[in-house]
């Protein structure tokens, strides 16, 4: 109980000023919440804001289109997020009446919600006792208390919930949750933890142990996989190009992008010339190709690597996908399209 006053204390006269926190509304917390699943809050909080301004409630969510969705989220990363976000937005709005589910159980059945959303929610707009874990409760459990158990591993998953459940102010478990998650991101930080003005530096046993900078102990990730991405965009003299959307269940489903030829490794351009795909959607003999980054941009994912070059291919006569240049700002895009788009010159 005084491990939860006392970050409970060192809360209410520290934490940051979020939007989020001056409401209860499930639908606030919610979407809070999805945002700020892999991303800092500094990222985070203008696409929030972005999103209450355009969806004020969940029923404005709902009846958005998922491309309009996907386009404000743009450049967050983990698109699975807003396609999960805007099809439990659906169900809350037009088969729940609008009212989120008031328990942790019903709430972890929601689309894109799991056991860290549902307590979030749970206990921050309805008193219920659950506790929180994510990144940061793991790091100042496993530091206060010394525990090496990898934080990634099924048994370290179920020990770090059951001490963050013995742990956890009944009396007011929303707060508590929150100040736990904020005294980690603000005080117990990954890499230059403010030990010396700690209120919990006296018992905490990494710090008595030396060990400070060894915990969490997380298991290594899998092998991460190197793709090699040929973007076309076309360039036509009626300042038209091409753009499609990416279908299946990969990373970015459902954005637009130029026509995308994956390779195994870089290529030459008289070796993308040659490739079969290449050719079944250019005539060569007609259409210029010049290579617009000879370094290829490197966009980097958990576990992929994605090497990406453009190539320009000029003054294509008309196609049945070709839109005006002008439009494909309407679009949403992989960041590293959005980078390109922001330098490269489609001309007059």
């Amino acid at each position: 109980m005084v491990f939860a006053k006392t970050l409970t204390g060192w809360y209410l006269k520290n934490r940051r000023e979020l939007p989020w926190r001056e409401s209860s509304d499930p639908y606030r917390i919610w979407l809070s919440e999805i945002m700020l699943q892999q991303t800092r809050i500094a990222q985070g909080l203008p696409y929030y804001l972005k999103f209450i301004n355009a969806f004020p409630t969940v029923f404005d969510l709902a009846r958005a289109s998922e491309e309009n969705v996907l386009k404000l989220w743009q450049g967050l990363g983990y698109y699975s997020r807003a396609r999960n976000l805007h099809f439990t937005a659906k169900h809350v709005a037009f088969e729940l009446n609008g009212k989120f589910p008031n328990t942790y159980k019903e709430l972890l059945k929601l689309k894109g919600v799991g056991d860290y959303t549902a307590s979030a929610i749970a206990s921050i707009c309805y008193n219920e006792n659950v506790a929180v874990v994510d990144g940061n409760v793991y790091r100042v459990l496993a530091r206060f208390f010394d525990i090496d158990t990898p934080i990634n591993s099924s048994q370290g998953i179920k020990e770090f919930k059951g001490l963050a459940e013995e742990l956890l102010d009944k009396e007011d478990p929303g707060t508590y949750n929150q100040a736990i998650m904020e005294f980690g991101a603000l005080q117990c930080t990954p890499q230059l933890p403010k030990c010396e003005s700690c209120p919990l530096s006296h018992a905490c046993l990494a710090l008595k142990n030396n060990k400070v900078h060894q915990l969490p102990v997380k298991l290594k990730k899998a092998k991460v996989v190197k793709r090699y991405f040929n973007y076309l965009v076309y360039r036509s003299n009626e300042n038209t190009t091409i753009i499609e959307q990416r279908v299946g269940k990969g990373i970015w489903e459902g954005l637009y992008q130029f026509p995308l030829i994956e390779t195994p490794r870089l290529l030459t351009t008289g070796e993308l010339i040659a490739h079969a795909e290449f050719k079944s959607l250019i005539d060569i003999k007609r259409t210029p190709v010049s290579l617009y980054n000879e370094t290829p941009v490197v966009h980097k994912l958990s576990h992929q690597h994605i090497y990406t070059r453009f190539w320009i291919i000029e003054k294509v006569g008309k196609h049945p996908n070709h839109i005006p240049v002008a439009k494909i700002q309407d679009y949403p895009v992989p960041v590293l399209i959005a980078n390109f788009l922001k330098e490269f010159d489609f001309g007059d």
